[in-house]
């Protein structure tokens, strides 16, 4: 592992190097843990031309959601928290002898782009861009099999939790106990914060669960991911609770269902983003639902559980092979309730198999 993530630094040195810069300064977490195994809060990676330093607020919890610093990687604990450890790093930048330091403009603050200007006056600041997102969209092996291992212990808590006893419980405490699932299974904790809705609240995406108690006869949607060794998955089923689903909810099920597989078997390398987004579009727009649908029917996932690609109308780029997504098309109908479909899948070629699917929970409308 240290080795890879000395290989990824190499990487982001070699860009700016040709850009012009000798030394980077990485601050956002997501892309400090990337290039350096941990992002404890507030820490920053300044890359050299021969030496890298993580910079830390204080000593290392040892909690292992926040990861654990690459091997060679030497790492400086501020002597106080009232410390900042990005202008430090640029402080430490300029007492090199650097002249360009390539900063993430879009993670910084006014107030610390200030204070960079002021600790290191001579020193010129590049923008880097999200040249460290870019380079995380193509998953490696390691952060694939961390994903796998995600996945699974998603589908553990929600194939326990349809074994239970649904009807008169509330939607917050549905997703009370998956988060408890999911640690139990082996998370560092939920990817994002978990969302059920039972009856008109069903289909609806993020909706934030509340007192409402589940009702046979409910559509109950469920959305939940796990976070294992930084990495994110999602997955969202819907069912029928306690009866029979009317002709209704099969329609409107049956369709989502057909938007959903349309985008899953649309993955592959060098389609177009918004091709994706398109398939799965095209079958609810087709049917009436046009005016319903969300911005986007995918996204990628990884370090961050909303990162790129998009898949959306106006997305730009292709999909490359090893490229994690998922594809949640969904329709909710005021008063009513909906249905959505989530899965997390990653890209891969037509020779190898195509698109590898990660959750792999029934997607058959049960009535629990």
């Amino acid at each position: 592992m240290s080795e890879l993530y000395s290989a990824r630094r190499t990487r982001l040195r070699d860009r700016c190097a040709a850009a012009g810069s000798a030394a980077a300064l990485i601050s956002r977490p997501a892309n400090v843990r990337y290039l350096a195994g941990c992002a404890p809060p507030g820490a920053a990676l300044l890359l050299g031309p021969d030496d890298d330093l993580l910079l830390t607020e204080g000593p290392l919890s040892g909690d292992p959601s926040e990861g654990r610093p690459a091997e060679e990687l030497r790492v400086s604990e501020l002597p106080t928290r009232d410390g900042d450890p990005v202008v430090a790093a640029a402080d430490q930048a300029a007492r090199a002898g650097a002249g360009t330091l390539a900063v993430e403009e879009h993670h910084l603050t006014v107030a610390r782009h200030r204070a960079l200007a002021q600790v290191a006056p001579r020193l010129r600041l590049a923008d880097l861009a999200r040249a460290v997102e870019a380079q995380r969209v193509v998953k490696d092996d390691e952060e694939i099999s961390c994903l796998r291992i995600a996945a699974e212990i998603t589908d553990q808590a929600l194939g326990e939790l349809l074994e239970s006893i649904l009807v008169g419980r509330t939607e917050r405490h549905l997703a009370l106990e998956l988060e408890r699932r999911l640690v139990d299974h082996g998370a560092d904790g939920p990817a994002f914060a978990t969302s059920v809705g039972a009856g008109p609240h069903s289909g609806r995406p993020g909706h934030l669960p509340t007192d409402r108690r589940v009702e046979e006869g409910d559509f109950l949607t469920v959305n939940l991911g796990a976070n294992y060794r930084g990495y994110r998955c999602e997955i969202g089923r819907t069912f029928v609770i306690g009866t029979t689903p009317a002709d209704w909810q099969i329609e409107l099920y049956d369709l989502v269902f057909a938007a959903q597989r349309a985008g899953r078997e649309a993955l592959a390398p060098g389609v177009e983003c918004r091709e994706v987004d398109r398939a799965a579009r095209q079958v609810l727009v087709g049917a009436g639902h046009g005016e319903r649908l969300g911005p986007g029917t995918g996204h990628g996932v990884g370090l961050e559980i909303d990162e790129d690609p998009r898949l959306s109308p106006a997305a730009m780029g292709k999909l490359d092979a090893c490229v994690p997504v998922t594809v949640d098309p969904g329709v909710h109908i005021p008063g009513r309730g909906g249905v959505r479909i989530d899965d997390t899948l990653v890209v891969r070629p037509e020779a190898d198999g195509g698109p590898e699917l990660l959750t792999i929970t029934t997607k058959e409308l049960l009535a629990l």
